[in-house]
């Protein structure tokens, strides 16, 4: 039961991230939603940047956290060593999210500027369907994006590789291993 509760975290873990990432890109740049997307909602909910921000949010990362929930549940409660609680796990999750907002926003900042410099720039078929004013602002929004999903993905294994060292027979000290991370 331990073991589903871990996977869960990690699920609604990803889906809230989700969430609150496409609320914010989604009033940033909502054609990298409703053109680089397919469409999913109804005509009615199609324009709205909250609708969108909900269900992308939710479609587009509860996979990432069964992926990584499921090795973090194997980490932290497989065989004979001390097991780790969801509650332990709660920490090191909440850091991973932040430090992906954070590389979210840098990527994106980033990406906004290369746009504006005309180093980078949006391709066809999707270019003719966004307005050319607001391509940087679809650039930025993409980069954010694949930014939460490369640092949410490494450092999630970071944290997975850690739950399972911290249970190592060597972590005499096992509260104190729970600190670190």
């Amino acid at each position: 039961m331990r073991f589903l509760a871990i996977v869960l975290l990690c699920i609604l873990a990803a889906i809230a991230y989700g969430i609150v990432h496409d609320q914010i890109t989604a009033r940033v740049c909502l054609e990298y939603f409703t053109v680089g997307h397919p469409a999913i909602l109804p005509p009615e909910l199609f324009d709205s940047p909250t609708w969108q921000g909900l269900i992308w949010g939710i479609i587009a990362t509860w996979w990432v956290g069964l992926i990584l929930g499921v090795p973090m549940a194997v980490a932290a409660r497989l065989g004979n060593r001390p097991k780790r609680s969801v509650r332990s796990l709660a920490r090191p999750i909440g850091r991973l999210l932040g430090a992906m907002a954070v590389v979210a926003v840098i990527s994106g900042g980033i990406g906004f500027v290369l746009a504006r410099l005309d180093v980078i720039s949006l391709v066809e078929p999707i270019a003719k369907k966004v307005p050319s004013e607001r391509h940087d602002r679809y650039l930025a929004v993409l980069w954010a994006h694949l930014a939460s999903y490369a640092s949410g993905f490494v450092g999630g294994l970071v944290i997975i590789a850690i739950v399972w060292r911290s249970r190592l027979p060597e972590h005499k000290e096992h509260s104190k291993s729970h600190s670190l991370i």
